[in-house]
This record gives structure tokens, sequence and C-alpha cells, in this order.
């Protein structure tokens, strides 16, 4: 039986997570969680585990180029998630590649892992700022991210809409200031804005540490919601749903922090 014409494709365009946990690992299995079709673009390669990563290596140009050129040109996407991109370079020419894509585009600016490992040159910071951004239709930062692209540390809730604007003007259409790093136990709360409308998105904390993978399976269960045609903010408020529930799900792995759980709606008998 043939796979339906209608199916989503979405393709993300990251780093490989030897543990499973995040990455293009982490995005393939939220894609098949959410209804989608996944392709990927591996652009670098990581030995990494749930005590951190222990080494990176990223792809030569050419390979990210040729691995996207033969999804986009023969099979097509829906949309596009990026994570890990490591180098300037690859910044810029993944940011050629989106702009000439006919779909939107979710950026992830990964800069380091949950372990706090760093995943991003600082030379590459510059071509995330004028390159990528610009080509995306929703940036979904984390607070070190803002701090780490805009200079604008934010430590309390007020803080979230003076984030939005400054990663907005680097120029994506959309910005989700993604706030589980503030210091509030009750609830999760993101701030996804245009630079005119807002949307809040609150959510229960859960008491779980086993978080490894977060970003990227927010990021790619939004590209899954614009691949079907949903508008921003009710792609992000979905994604936000289905991330919670991961979260809650999240559970133990190895010796140090556990992913997220992908397929816990299938548990859940949801």
């Amino acid at each position: 039986m043939s796979a339906p014409r209608d199916l989503p494709r979405v393709l993300t365009v990251a780093g490989s997570d030897s543990g499973g946990g995040a990455g293009i690992q982490a995005d393939l299995k939220t894609m098949l969680a959410l209804g989608a079709h996944g392709m990927s673009v591996i652009t670098a390669v990581t030995a990494q585990n749930s005590l951190g990563v222990q080494g990176a290596w990223e792809l030569p140009v050419e390979a990210v180029r040729a691995q996207y050129r033969g999804v986009v040109d023969d099979i097509g996407v829906s949309a596009v998630k990026t994570g890990m991109l490591a180098s300037a370079e690859l910044v810029e020419a993944v940011a050629e590649l989106i702009g000439g894509t006919d779909a939107p585009a979710v950026v992830d600016p990964v800069g380091v892992s949950k372990h706090g490992d760093s995943l991003l040159a600082a030379s590459a910071l510059d071509s995330v700022r004028t390159k990528l951004l610009p080509v995306a239709t929703v940036a979904t930062p984390n607070l070190d991210e803002v701090a780490q692209l805009t200079g604008v540390r934010v430590e309390s809730e007020d803080g979230l809409r003076r984030a939005a604007a400054a990663v907005l003007a680097y120029g994506p259409a959309w910005v989700l200031i993604k706030g589980g790093h503030l210091p509030v136990e009750a609830e999760a709360v993101d701030l996804l804005t245009d630079g005119s409308a807002e949307y809040w998105l609150r959510a229960p904390r859960h008491d779980n540490r086993h978080t490894h993978g977060t970003g990227c399976t927010l990021a790619s269960a939004i590209a899954c919601g614009l691949a079907k045609g949903e508008s921003v903010p009710d792609a992000v408020a979905a994604a936000k749903e289905y991330v919670t529930g991961a979260i809650a799900a999240g559970f133990a792995l190895g010796h140090g922090i556990g992913p997220v759980d992908h397929g816990w709606r299938f548990r859940a008998g949801a």
C-alpha cells in the first residue's frame, strides 16, 4: 500500500545524537509520533550519552548540501526544521538552501547541549543572526540562546517581551521565547509573538530531571504542525502540549539526564 499523497513531509537539518535523546533522532521520533514523514540532513556526528557530549565532528558543506538537494528535489518538503549547525560555513549554506525552498522553516538556534557542551562555534553567531534568522518562519531560542545571540538576559517573565523584540530585530517572522529556564516553580511560560500579536503559553512545570532533547522535540513538533497547514499560533500551542507530555513522561537512561518520552501518547493510549 502506498503512502497517502498528502502525508506531511518534514525535513530536519541537524546533528546526530548517538544516545538517541536529542538531535536527528529526537526529531524523527517526534515526526513519527505526530503523523509526519520525517527526513534528515545530518550536519554533524556527536559521541553523546546521558552524561554529556564526548566529541563532535561536523560534515563538509558539500555533504550537507547534497543531502538537502537530494531530498527536496525528489521528495519535496512541507516544512523544514534546523538544529545543530556547528560552524559559520554550515549556517550560511543551510540558510541559503532554506531561503530557496518554498516551505515554512523552524529554526532552533542550538548553542549548547543540555549538559552545557558547546554545539556552535562562537564565529558562527553572526551568521545565525544575519543569515539564518531572517529566513525563519519561527525561531525557538531558549533564554541561554537569547543571551548568546542578543546579549539580553532574562531573569523574570517580564523580560520575555524584551527578549522577543531583540530576536525579532534579526528578521524571523515569529519568535517563540522559551521560558523553561526561568526560576518559576509552578509553570513553564513561553512567549510567541510576531511583534504585533502575542500568545502566552503556560503549562505545568513537571518535577522531572530527564529532559534531554526538549528543544529539538518542540521545534520538530512545531514543524509538523506547519507541515499540516496549521497557523503558527496553532502549531506552537499543539507542540507545547505534546512536549509537556513528553517531559512529564521522561525517563532515566544511563547514569545522567535521560530523554523526554517521544512516544508518551502511545503508552497513554491517546
